[in-house]
């Protein structure tokens, strides 16, 4: 919804809910959300390339390494709904802004960073950034373009964030090459500037009137240090016993910080997970999904990228690059399924989709320090790729046509932390059971065999993922013929249609 005070007329900034995707203010704000959203997807994938060479120049085992990866993680996941409803409170452009300009300020404090801790507290406050920007960019869209081009405005801005995922690897390995690792965190400073300058000039400030003035600051909280917890106990087993209190007091800590968070979400006014959305299975079941897929797909890439460096062999350029068939088929193929799983109804995507990822999985247990670009990568990410094109879009279908079209944004927001808490706590937790340990990511011999090991628990993770969707996804036809107006639409949990 739109906001209902007076807009500024500001360069060519168009009024609320009344933008044309053929405008150039249309054209501005989509370039707008699609580089600040980009700055936060892009940070990841870079990152993983450089994890290496962070390890080498700091001096740090692999734990060391999963908190760089997982400090930004863990404070995006444990914060994106709270940016969202900030977004809605004090308007999403402020917010936008302001979680622009935080990140580009933390990627220089990561850049700079003398040593693994610092580099990981800086880590954590980029995600801060991103979990204030990443959802007020989706916002932004929704409340600015007319009712006719605001699904397709959604769609640009998919596809060329995608096709910045696609180049990114190209850069963060030129740049890991040409300057090191901190210069992977030096280029989003100037991308920074010219989104905020785009946002300031172009687009208007929209907020939702009914947004509640009481922020969940309790849920989101309790949410950090259960997943913090989780976090922290997992990747300490690397290094001790488990019955080390720097494990067990961290896994009670986090355990108990969950229990608490669901408690309070069941009593709190206004939760940041709405308890009365997992009263439609459809949701609860596709969440539970959500996790386990993504949690294989966490630990795969980012396992994958360490394999190819330090095993086969590859320069961090092309590590990052053999990647890039995954991106072109989601590209190519997502919307196309997509649109057939809207016809024929999402459960047989669900199911096979998964099953191709674990055999794109079970190709790359066959890598090793002889292994191509050609004849052992290139076919085993194609399938992988061809595995989450058929899943991913009906998938996120499905969660939206589970809930009321006005309660859509919080479903979003609630299936976007699930998946990415699951990938937190599998980069956390499986190297620990593969028995991946300190040096490990520096040493071939070492490396490969538990990677082989994690390759294979991936695929089991998808596997389980597919079988429950096969057995848990409603086709709506299937449930109640002629009463929808699609196979995903709200169908079979009337139980929601007078939900909040």
């Amino acid at each position: 919804m739109s906001d209902s005070r007076p807009q500024a007329k500001t360069g060519t900034r168009a009024s609320p809910a009344a933008v044309r995707l053929s405008s150039a203010p249309g054209r501005w704000i989509v370039l707008a959300c699609v580089l600040g959203s980009g700055l936060a997807g892009i940070d990841g994938t870079v990152v993983n390339i450089a994890l290496q060479q962070v390890g080498r120049s700091l001096h740090v085992g692999f734990g060391s390494l999963q908190w760089v990866v997982n400090s930004y993680a863990l404070t995006l996941a444990s914060l994106i709904l709270l940016g969202g409803s900030l977004g809605d409170r004090h308007g999403r452009r402020r917010i936008f802004v302001v979680g622009i300009t935080w990140f580009a300020v933390a990627s220089v404090l990561c850049a700079v960073s003398p040593s693994a801790g610092l580099l990981i507290a800086a880590r954590a406050l980029q995600g801060v950034g991103g979990a204030l920007l990443t959802p007020a960019s989706l916002a932004i869209l929704q409340s600015t373009f007319n009712k006719e081009d605001r699904v397709r405005a959604i769609g640009v801005w998919a596809g060329l964030s995608g096709t910045a995922s696609a180049i990114a690897p190209f850069v963060g390995g030129w740049l890991l090459a040409a300057g090191g690792w901190r210069w992977v965190f030096l280029i989003d400073p100037p991308l920074a500037i010219a989104v905020v300058t785009i946002a300031v000039l172009h687009i208007p400030e929209t907020r939702a009137p009914r947004a509640s003035q009481r922020l969940d600051i309790g849920g989101a909280l309790l949410g950090a240090v259960g997943l913090g917890g989780l976090t922290a106990g997992f990747i300490a087993a690397s290094e001790h016993t488990l019955g080390s209190a720097l494990v067990s007091a961290p896994l009670a800590v986090g355990l108990i910080a969950v229990v608490l968070f669901v408690l309070a979400e069941r009593r709190e006014a206004n939760p940041m997970v709405p308890p009365w959305l997992f009263r439609s299975g459809q949701f609860s079941a596709t969440n539970l999904i959500t996790f386990l897929l993504y949690a294989g797909n966490g630990a795969a890439l980012l396992l994958l990228v360490i394999e190819l460096e330090t095993v086969s062999a590859f320069s961090p350029l092309m590590a990052g690059t053999a990647l890039l068939p995954i991106t072109v088929v989601m590209l190519l193929l997502s919307a196309r399924f997509g649109g057939w799983a809207h016809r024929r109804g999402p459960r047989v995507f669900m199911a096979i989709g998964p099953l191709v990822c674990a055999a794109g999985l079970a190709l790359l247990t066959r890598l090793d320090a002889q292994s191509g670009y050609w004849i052992g990568v290139l076919p085993a990410v194609t399938v992988f790729g061809l595995g989450l094109a058929l899943f991913v879009a009906p998938l996120t279908a499905t969660v939206l046509g589970a809930v009321p079209a006005s309660r859509a944004g919080i479903a979003s927001g609630v299936n976007n932390s699930v998946a990415r808490a699951a990938s937190l706590l599998a980069i956390a937790a499986l190297p620990v059971i593969v028995g991946m340990k300190g040096s490990a990511y520096r040493s071939a011999a070492q490396f490969l065999g538990p990677f082989r090991a994690a390759m294979w628990s991936c695929a089991g993770l998808y596997v389980a993922g597919g079988v429950l969707a096969a057995m848990l996804i409603r086709d709506c036809a299937a449930v109640r013929p002629g009463t929808c107006t699609g196979p995903i639409a709200l169908c079979g949990d009337p139980v929601l249609a007078g939900a909040p």
